[in-house]
């Protein structure tokens, strides 16, 4: 294919847009798709993973471009990244064009700095590669780099993995089962899931493999009392309601009514009724506090820096500084500590993100068990095997998109004690 030059201009004004990273780059990207309805499908697709191409790789471009330039990035972009030919881009050229292609043609990356070859801010190369070493660092750098696969959890309280795996193959997607959810598929390629019979009718949702497995984490049992804390639009929530075969009473959380209201139409296409949206107005909500010791599962996946999900959201590593992670974490502290009230005494608080970094994470849940010792550590590589799961894990959940295939998550497991004591 020839590159027309009206698309490279669409490609270009929108990387010059996202490139101020003013807010979500998804969001600004379907702006502009609405913007700009002339764009066919194919088009779209094309502009869209051109400019991700950008936010993915922005450091090792503006290396090999010598520039900074939105014109120069892109075009980078679509040569060493996308593939496209001298000859495919040769119509859209403007004069200059072809001199920052020669010179990204000859680039040194073996003299490169490390964190440009990781393409992430000084910053956070420099945090991962001192909690990780230089050589994991770099393997998990490259991993986040790769676009993310679709997965799907089925809905396993109204069919089987084989069957949505039947259908999907009859239907002409290539798909397969997950190597670790027992109700995950991952498909090959983008294909417009929503309008497939096994969607609208509730049979399947979109959702990463590693994030069905924290519903497993929790395991919630039929006729339980359970909250999901931080529900957001209820993507994990919908997994547990699954594992609770419509019984029991599972709590929606969050502050975000905006969030919750779009649970309800996925609730009612799952054929979901044991769920139940609770707006809080903060940690200290009083509808919350009646809750108090009563719940037998808790699932804290805290607010973070995303930074596990880089392959789907790569503007995050733009986005947030150093600051922000501090603020995070003592957010995550408190919201962690508010949550753990409603736990009753031998049930289990599970706390995620999708972070990569200590300090949203194991320093978390560190310096919650310091200040409640009547929380007891379990094991997560116990508790996925209890369920058949066969995933290589200790007493924390590390999941990593270059060894799982799936996004960047933590996860602990704790106890409240049934006895109410430290253990000390």
């Amino acid at each position: 294919m020839k590159l027309r030059p009206a698309l490279l201009a669409h490609a270009e004004a929108l990387v010059g847009e996202l490139l101020g990273f003013a807010g979500p780059a998804d969001q600004a990207v379907s702006r502009y798709f609405r913007a700009h309805r002339e764009l066919g499908q194919h088009d779209r697709a094309f502009v869209a993973e051109a400019v991700y191409a950008v936010l993915r790789r922005r450091r090792s471009l503006e290396a090999a471009a010598a520039s900074a330039a939105p014109r120069a990035l892109l075009l980078v972009a679509l040569s060493r990244v996308q593939g496209l030919s001298a000859r495919a881009l040769q119509g859209a050229l403007r004069p200059g064009d072809e001199a920052v292609l020669a010179h990204a043609r000859t680039a040194k990356e073996a003299s490169w700095p490390a964190a440009v070859r990781a393409d992430l801010p000084d910053w956070l190369w420099q945090r991962l590669e001192a909690e990780q070493g230089p050589g994991e660092a770099m393997r998990i750098a490259q991993g986040l780099l790769n676009p993310a696969p679709l997965d799907l959890r089925v809905n396993l309280a109204r069919t089987d993995r084989d069957s949505a795996l039947g259908a999907l193959d009859s239907s002409g997607l290539a798909c397969a089962p997950t190597p670790y959810s027992p109700a995950g598929i991952r498909l090959e390629g983008k294909p417009a899931i929503n309008r497939h019979p096994l969607f609208e009718q509730g049979l399947v949702e979109v959702q990463d493999e590693g994030s069905q497995l924290l519903a497993y984490l929790v395991a919630p049992r039929r006729g339980e009392m359970v909250a999901d804390f931080c529900a957001g639009a209820g993507g994990k929530t919908l997994a547990m309601a699954m594992l609770m075969r419509g019984t029991g009473r599972l709590y929606a959380m969050d502050v975000s009514a905006k969030r919750l209201h779009a649970l309800a139409p996925r609730a009612a296409r799952a054929g979901v009724s044991n769920v139940h949206p609770l707006a809080l107005a903060g940690e200290g909500d009083v509808r919350a506090k009646r809750l108090a010791g009563k719940l037998d599962r808790v699932l804290v996946d805290a607010p973070c820096s995303g930074f596990g999900t880089l392959r789907r959201n790569p503007d995050l590593k733009w986005r947030h500084g150093p600051d922000a992670i501090l603020e995070l974490a003592q957010k995550q502290f408190s919201i962690l500590h508010a949550a753990a009230r409603l736990v009753k005494p031998g049930g289990r608080l599970v706390y995620a993100t999708c972070s990569i970094l200590e300090a949203e994470n194991e320093a978390v849940v560190e310096r919650f068990v310091a200040a409640h010792p009547e929380f007891a550590a379990l094991s997560c590589g116990e508790l996925l095997a209890a369920q058949r799961i066969s995933l290589p894990a200790g007493e924390r959940l590390r999941l990593w998109p270059h060894l799982h295939g799936t996004d960047g998550f933590f996860a602990a497991a704790l106890e409240r004690r049934r006895d109410g004591q430290s253990g000390a």
